[in-house]
Formats: C-alpha cells, structure tokens, sequence
C-alpha cells in the first residue's frame, strides 16, 4: 500500500498521542458523526463506502507500522507503537471497530447523528478518535456536494413545475467542476455525489467511484461540446465556420451538441451566425443545438439570447402557456449557483419562457466551493466505558450552544417522517399521531469486513425519497 494511504497515517498529529490521553481504565470510546445545521436544513448522506472499501478493508502491515514510526517519531509525537502491534498480531492487522450508519442517500435533518463508531476490542479504545480525521473528512465532503446538489434540484424542479416537462430535470444541472477542485480524489467524490440526483457530468472522475465503489453502470452522460480554443483557433475572421464545422461533426438526427458562442460577440453570434447563416443546416441536421454563453452577468445575457433566439428560431407554446424554443436551447455554465439558477429561471418565468430551454453547467460553486462548516460538520465522542461502565460524554461550551455535543451511546430513530436522535427508542409521540420509532443505523463496517454495501441505484433511489 502507498504511505499516502496509510491508515495510520491518515489522521491529525495530535491525535496520535491521544492513547495517552484517556483515564485509566477506559476501554470503549463511543463517537458520532453529525451536521449541527448550516446552509440546508437537511443533509443526504453519501461517501461513507466508498472510504471504507479504499482505506478500511485492508489490513494495516508490519511495513506499515515501521514507516509510521519512523515518521511520527521524528514528528515529535509519540507513536503508539504498540497498540498498532498489537491490532496487527491479534487481528491480522485490520481495524477492531465497528461503524453504523444511515443508509447512503438517506435524506436526514441537521442535527441528526449519521453515523456513529466504536471500538470492539477493549485494548483498541484510543482507535476510534484516531480514526475521527479519516472518517469525517470522508462524510462532509461528498454529503456536503449532495445536499448541496439536491437542493439545486428542488429549485429547477419548482420551475419545471410550474412552466416546463419534469421528465428532462436529470440533464438540467451538470457537472463542469473537475478543473476547479483540489485534487483527482476530490473530482471523484464530489462528482459522484452530484450524480447521486443528476445524470449531467462532464467530470468522469465521479463515474468512476460511483462505479469502483458503488458498483453504478455509466452513472452518467454527456455530449459533444466546443470550447473557446477550438473556436478561436478558426479565427475572429472564420468564426461561422468554427461554428458550422461544428454542426458537420456532430449534428445528427437526435443528437444534441453544445457551441460555446461568446468568444466575440455572443449576441451577434446568436442572431446573424445561428439566427441567419447557420440556420437552415442546424435545422436541417435533425440535432437540437445548445449555445453556451460563458461571460457577462448571467441573469441579464441568458435573458436577452432567449429573446433573440426565439425571434430568429421560432417557438411553440407548451400546454402550461410558456414558450419553448424550436430546434436551439441554452447552457449557463459561467458564474452558475444557487442563486443565479433561481434568478434566471424567475426572469424566463416572468417574460413567458419555459424552464426547459436551458441547462446549467455547475463548476467550483458545485465541487469546491463548500467546506465542512458549510452544514457545520462534527464527529464527537458521546461515551466511554471506563472502569466497565458506559458514562456519558458530552462538550458544552459557554461561549458556544450550537457546538454543544450529544451524550451518550447515541443512535438515530425513526418514525414517519420525524427523526430523534437519542439513546433509547423514543417514548411518549403517540399523542402526536406518531407510531413506534425504528432504529435507523445499520451496521456497514466489522473488524475489516464491508457488512452493509448500497448499490449507486439504491443510494439514488435512497435520495429521492
């Protein structure tokens, strides 16, 4: 195994001498992963496997172990030696802890544990907080995207709703966000998570872990598209001609191709180059053609194209009474967010034009633009069992009540639609009209073994509850 994915390795400094921490006789350590609150109200769950399949599966080596001394050592920390040792010679090297979890995809209100750890082996329980690093990064992140995603899908669908076909809202936000983040793992994780309620990507990375992981088909779709160096490349002077080799490559009976159109004029390129010169081969070709402007206020330029092109194009009038346009549509890849998404979708709203001429593309605003407070994430010890019995765990801070933990051998129960997060099933609802609770966590991870695996299908399926 590369030393990047050590699991020893893969945690804060401090943490490493954490085993020294502990009160005597302590031989459980009980935490939970939650979202405290934050930009939505509800989080969906996602990434947690596919951690565990990459770092949980195999077991640590004596190689491991050597390297890890050798570096934490000279750190100036001190290296827990024989703890590792000892999880390597009594279980072969692979974690003593087990991991439970909402199902991935579940749709869970903030503050609401997700998932919770524990030592099995009352030698190991310095092991769970260790291991706090590795497993929240690998929640926050990808469930941070999803969330994030989904709420996004909620807005389009409100406008599709109201002025458009719902059918075509799985192609309405795409994914253009893996030039734009931090590394390769990141592309991947965050794109799949978008792919969790969309099937719009241009980020193949997220096919591939919802494929490795998740066991997804081609989880999701894309079409041919210019950008500006194969537009310019023409030359201001051939401009139409950029465009028109365009339509002769890729313009087929059915098939959907994307031009960006602003490397100059966009407006002109819309009405003289599409609107006049090109207009009958596009028309011609069978394709639906989509123009993307990648420049200027989003709001006003996409308002204004949508104009000029139903002027040159034509358009029908849907059985909502809004207008969709013939043959072209729009993509907004340029300064995309929730926000813009909303504001231009009310413009088209409010001058009569459907929500179905145009797609979003989605980059830094989608995959990077989020971090772990953006839904205010936090793993947290609850309990420990010290001197053979459970006590309950709890941080309280005065200069802050929101960061106030939870106590206890926490779980998460379930009934109808309500959520309680608590340790014993909750009691006393049916005046409310709610029935017994259900425990909601499942058991996902043992002592190296994958216990609990969703499929991509199911976590979709999870997400759209």
């Amino acid at each position: 195994m590369s030393i990047s994915k050590s699991i020893i390795l893969n945690t804060d400094s401090y943490k490493v001498s954490m085993f020294k921490q502990y009160p005597a006789g302590t031989t459980g350590v009980y935490s939970y992963i939650e979202s405290r609150g934050g930009r939505y109200d509800r989080t969906v769950m996602f990434g947690l496997q596919a951690f565990i399949k990459e770092y949980l599966l195999d077991p640590i080596t004596q190689a491991d172990i050597d390297v890890a001394d050798e570096i934490l050592t000279a750190h100036g920390e001190p290296f827990n030696r024989a703890g590792w040792q000892y999880i390597l010679d009594k279980h072969a090297g692979y974690l003593p802890v087990v991991i439970r979890a909402v199902p991935e995809g579940a749709v869970v209100p903030v503050k609401n544990v997700l998932a919770t750890i524990e030592n099995t082996d009352p030698e190991c329980f310095w092991l769970t907080t260790y291991l706090e690093t590795a497993l929240l990064r690998a929640v926050w992140y990808p469930t941070t995207v999803a969330t994030q995603s989904k709420s996004i899908k909620k807005v389009i669908a409100e406008y599709l709703d109201r002025t458009g076909d719902i059918n075509g809202l799985n192609f309405k936000l795409h994914d253009f966000g893996a030039r734009g983040v931090s590394s390769l793992e990141s592309a991947g994780l965050g794109g799949a998570a978008h792919l969790v309620n969309f099937m719009g990507s241009d980020t193949i990375s997220g096919l591939l872990v919802a494929r490795e992981y998740y066991g997804a088909g081609i989880a999701g779709f894309s079409i041919p598209a210019a950008e500006h160096s194969t537009i310019t490349s023409w030359g201001r002077a051939n401009e139409s001609q950029a465009y028109r080799n365009m339509v002769a490559q890729f313009a087929k009976p059915g098939a959907i191709l994307a031009v960006v159109s602003d490397s100059y004029d966009v407006f002109n390129a819309a009405e003289n180059i599409w609107g006049e010169e090109l207009k009958a081969e596009v028309e011609a070709s069978g394709a639906t053609l989509v123009i993307r402007p990648d420049s200027g206020d989003p709001e006003l330029v996409c308002a204004k194209l949508i104009e000029i092109l139903g002027q040159k194009f034509g358009y029908t009038v849907n059985d909502k009474g809004y207008k969709v346009l013939n043959t072209v549509r729009l993509i907004q890849g340029d300064g995309v967010n929730e926000r813009t998404i909303r504001n231009i979708l009310g413009r088209f709203q409010a001058y009569g034009w459907s929500a179905d001429n145009i797609a979003f593309g989605m980059g830094g605003a989608l995959l990077q633009i989020v971090d772990r407070d953006t839904q205010k994430f936090a793993m947290k010890c609850s309990s420990a069992c010290i001197n053979g019995e459970w006590i309950d765990v709890q941080k309280d801070p005065i200069t802050d009540s929101g960061k106030k933990s939870k106590a206890g051998r926490v779980t998460l129960w379930k009934s109808g639609g309500e959520f309680v997060s608590a340790v014993d099933q909750p009691k006393g609802w049916t005046d409310r009209g709610f029935g017994p609770f259900t425990e909601v966590l499942e058991e996902v991870y043992r002592d190296g073994v994958l216990v609990k695996e969703y499929s991509f299908d199911e976590v979709r399926a999870n997400a759209n509850k």
